[in-house]
């Protein structure tokens, strides 16, 4: 279990990261602002849209990655025991 416990924190670290590098650039206005979750700029470039497309792409994986190994996981490995002890 602790792999999958290390597997999760890595997805978690590695994806909310990179979401935050975006959204510091693309989504902080000013220091007196909003600050990650201000609009997102207009008129923005290929490289723009792109970068937004990914922030959106890292955030749930963040979030969808860690649970998968947090708690799918290790609760279908609970099951498949429960299922050979019967």
């Amino acid at each position: 279990m602790a792999d999958e416990f290390a597997k999760g924190l890595g997805i978690l670290v590695t994806a909310g990261l990179g979401w935050l590098v975006l959204a510091g650039w693309y989504n902080t206005n000013s220091f007196e602002g909003d600050q990650l979750i201000a609009a997102a700029p207009e008129n923005l470039g290929q490289y723009g849209a792109a970068a937004l497309v990914l922030k959106e792409a890292l955030f749930w994986f963040a979030l969808i990655g860690a649970l998968t190994f947090w708690v799918i996981i290790p609760a279908v490995e609970e099951a498949r025991d429960a299922l050979a002890d019967q």
